[in-house]
Formats: C-alpha cells, structure tokens, sequence
C-alpha cells in the first residue's frame, strides 16, 4: 500500500519539476534577458564609492558584532584573526537595505553575500576568503594593500650553542 502511495507522489513530484524546469528560461532563452537586472550608472556609482571608502570593506548579513548568517560570522572572525583594525574596514548591511542586498550581487557578479573587497576590488564570498586564509594568500594581500603590517620573517640561519 505505501509503495503505490510513494509511486504515486514521486511521479507527481516528477511531473511537476518538469513542468517547472521547462517553464525556466534557458541560457538559449530570449527571456533570459529580461530575468537580468540592469544597475543604474547611480546605483553602480555608489557603490563603487562605498568600496573605496576604506581598505577593506564587506558587505554581510548583520553586523561584525552580531553577524546575521554563519557565513558572515566566519568572514568577520577570519578579518579579526589577522588583526584588521576596525577603522581600516566598514560594513554594511545588506538586510537593512534589500536594494542593495540585490545590486551588490549584480555589482560583483557574485550571487551570494557576505562579499569582501580589499583596496576597492573584489576578493571573494566566504568560501574563498577561508580558503585564502588557510592558504596564506589573504595575508600577504592584506600586507599588499597595507592592511596589516607585514611580518617580517628571519631568514638568517639559527647558530646553535654547544
């Protein structure tokens, strides 16, 4: 009896994704176009002055205090951990303003947030910025942008005393 009942309702199921998935535009798809939101040049403007307005700057869900979203609470404890000082880096909430929660995707032309910029340029999500960090490269671009001040490692060999 549950068998049939679970037919039943998988090749419904079935039916309707492919009802749905053949209503979607496809990459081929003139409608595609129209799914694109274009930025206003004001729009597009601001937030190139908002991503320019300090050496790092992230857009997250929440703020660095009480992050809204694991992900922006990891972005926000991988900055902390190589000392970003707080008046080097701004945030903004993308949950306060959905306008720009959408714009700053189009922006980037990264579909998800939070999303760091380190001198003006994109640098990645969260995914990136982790792997960044356990690569080492998120440090030595923080020391390029001068972010952080650079490590200086000795190279000069240790001399043992006998």
């Amino acid at each position: 009896m549950f068998r049939s009942a679970f037919r039943a309702s998988t090749s419904l199921s079935l039916a309707v994704r492919r009802t749905a998935a053949a209503s979607r535009p496809t990459a081929l798809s003139p409608g595609l176009q129209l799914a694109r939101r274009y930025l206003s040049n004001d729009v597009r403007q601001k937030i190139q002055q908002a991503v320019q307005s300090t050496p790092v700057v992230v857009f997250m869900k929440g703020t660095p205090e009480l992050p809204q979203c694991g992900f922006s609470r990891a972005v926000v404890q991988v900055l902390d951990l190589h000392g970003v000082p707080t008046e080097k880096m701004k945030t903004f909430n993308v949950l306060e303003d959905s306008e720009l929660r959408s714009s700053i995707k189009e922006f980037s032309d990264w579909p998800t947030v939070p999303q760091v910029y380190v001198n003006g340029e994109f640098v990645g999500g969260c995914d990136i910025i982790l792997g960044m960090h356990q690569s080492g490269e998120l440090e030595t671009v923080l020391e390029k942008a001068e972010v952080i001040p650079k490590v200086e490692v000795d190279s000069a060999p240790q001399s043992s005393s006998s």
